[in-house]
């Protein structure tokens, strides 16, 4: 997927701001890879990143990766932040399922944000979804206790299986969920797609769970 709009720099400028996939079974050394033991965030499907952007210089309390399938926008997003100078931001281009199942610890993670994941609208491509049985199971066993599971959507059919698989992992409890109506004004940080459907005034449907 190729990305326009963005002055590219040298990679040698972005690998500060990029982490790879370790080899298969082998753990993801999070304290290493930021060098401080601050709280981790994940987000899947970071796409543009607008998302860890807008978070960025909000949160230098807490460190932030984010793991995108296509590379182009891993490269171009790792542009973003290294013309900003955020060390707490590291992003990288991989499978998400792969990342959690077989290269992060118990409890490593403080959150997990899943926005507007792609539906794969036929039903014959739907077990290409990111989110899944295995996956919530996983989000699970790496999230720590308190920490937090965050889905939104604009596709209402998803949002509900979302729910679904979730309410079927006894670690998390719902702590908000909820559809909210399109306003002409953002008030939050948001995502491209979020924008999007907000423009486009289409409902998104969000939800926030805490793991016990």
């Amino acid at each position: 997927m190729s990305v326009r709009g963005q002055a590219k720099l040298p990679l040698e400028q972005l690998q500060p701001y990029l982490y790879s996939m370790p080899a298969e079974g082998q753990r993801l050394d999070l304290s290493a890879l930021f060098g401080n033991s601050l709280p981790v965030e994940l987000e899947v499907g970071f796409g543009k990143g607008a998302f860890l952007m807008a978070m960025a210089p909000l949160h230098a309390d807490r460190n932030y990766m984010g793991m995108e399938i296509h590379r182009g926008l891993a490269l171009y997003v790792a542009t973003r932040i290294a013309k900003r100078s955020y060390p707490h931001v590291k992003v990288a281009s991989g499978d998400a399922g792969r990342l959690l199942a077989q290269h992060l610890a118990d409890a490593s993670l403080q959150a997990i944000h899943v926005y507007f994941p792609d539906p794969w609208w036929k039903k014959k491509h739907r077990k290409r979804r990111v989110f899944n049985e295995a996956f919530a199971e996983q989000a699970a066993r790496v999230i720590r206790a308190g920490g937090h599971l965050h889905i939104a959507t604009d596709v209402a059919e998803y949002f509900q299986v979302m729910m679904g698989i979730v309410a079927q992992r006894p670690e998390f409890t719902l702590e908000d969920a909820g559809r909210e109506e399109a306003s002409g004004v953002a008030t939050k940080p948001e995502t491209n797609f979020e924008k999007k459907a907000r423009e486009e005034g289409r409902p998104v449907w969000r939800a926030r769970l805490v793991r016990k």
